[in-house]
């Protein structure tokens, strides 16, 4: 089994809209992966409620793949990209780990 964790710091303003708009609109756009992208185990993001993190994120994203291949099938699949796109433009800070359980 294969860990991704991804932790985002977003811009105070992007795309014309505010930081809090962002986060509902790039949380959501997480959420849908599971369903559009094969080889996702599980998926889980936290935007609200992330009560300790130093220093401090706007979104936490962890999922689960069984294999690193499925994870690199992930990286390149068209809905994540999508969702890469968007979060280029609104994140200011972005942390990534992968390992394998």
């Amino acid at each position: 089994m294969i860990k991704h964790i991804v932790m985002l710091v977003l811009k105070d303003e992007a795309l014309g809209k505010k930081k809090a708009d962002n986060i509902v609109a790039l949380k959501a756009m997480l959420d849908e992966l599971p369903a559009k992208v094969p080889g996702i185990v599980a998926l889980e993001t936290a935007a609200a409620g992330i009560f300790q993190a130093d220093p401090p994120v706007d979104i936490l994203l962890v999922s689960a793949f069984k294999t690193k291949e499925d994870l690199k099938a992930y990286a390149v699949h068209p809905n994540h990209l999508k969702v890469l796109e968007f979060l280029g433009a609104v994140t200011a800070q972005r942390r990534v780990v992968d390992y394998q359980v």
